[in-house]
């Protein structure tokens, strides 16, 4: 993937960052985008450049659309044609709360933020992809998000993903004949400093959540999109890959005894 530009939102730190770092490794460009997080931006800027490959900061919130346009701009500019993008960022209502409970401020922030962002944000790239012939792009859910079940007191988040995933298999079939992978991650509960943590730090972690036994960590989604990313990969479009030790978000693990 040597010279290839990469556009991460949402990558500041976190999966994100963990993912930046990867495709950074493996040669190519990055583009990080962040919101609030400038100082952990430049931070990864320079860290990334020490590997031999360009980077760019770019603050833009991917809910507004005037936004998303001044950043795809920035990123050509500075970079060229956006090979890769994958869309991290997303917000997230941690607390448990009833639909009924969400303003609907709330409500179309979490819409917005999750869903037509993305759609608008992947929209801008395929022009640019479609001429090179080459496209990967990257969407993000949660785990058995492909099976749109019931999920209570995190409705508004799973309409927005199980949305995303309907799309993402729409535009797989609608783009591969230009040479564009659409796929889905799904990640596990990780939380924290486990979304920057290698797989072998997580090891050495117990988590009687997770059938595998241990959290997941950041490297367990990052290889997965560098995998993804990969040339040869290219017969691997429109799937919803859940990433997660096992761990169903919404139907607890019955331990054996």
């Amino acid at each position: 993937m040597k010279g290839k530009v990469a556009l991460i939102t949402g990558s500041a730190k976190g999966l994100g960052k963990k993912t930046a770092l990867t495709l950074a490794a493996q040669g190519c460009h990055i583009a990080i985008n962040y919101v609030h997080s400038e100082s952990e931006a430049l931070a990864l800027r320079s860290e990334i450049q020490h590997l031999g490959v360009q980077c760019i900061t770019v603050q833009a919130d991917i809910s507004r659309s005037e936004e998303l346009e001044a950043m795809v701009k920035q990123v050509t500019d500075a970079l060229g044609t956006i090979d890769i993008l994958v869309n991290n960022a997303g917000p997230f209502i941690r607390e448990r709360r009833l639909f009924a409970d969400y303003s609907q401020t709330q409500i179309l922030a979490m819409i917005e933020g999750n869903f037509v962002g993305t759609l608008l944000l992947d929209h801008l790239v395929l022009q640019g992809m479609r001429e090179k012939g080459w496209g990967r792009i990257i969407h993000f859910g949660f785990g058995h998000a492909a099976e749109s079940r019931a999920w209570p007191h995190r409705a508004v988040y799973a309409a927005a993903k199980t949305g995303l995933v309907s799309f993402t298999k729409t535009l797989a079939v609608e783009e591969a004949p230009y040479g564009i992978t659409v796929n889905m991650v799904c990640p596990g509960d990780i939380r924290g400093s486990n979304k920057e943590m290698s797989i072998a730090d997580a090891r050495q972690i117990q988590d009687g959540e997770t059938p595998l036994g241990r959290p997941g960590s950041g490297e367990d989604i990052a290889r997965v999109i560098a995998f993804l990313c990969e040339s040869n990969s290219d017969f691997i479009t429109g799937n919803i890959m859940d990433i997660s030790g096992g761990l169903d978000p919404i139907r607890p693990w019955i331990k054996p005894t």
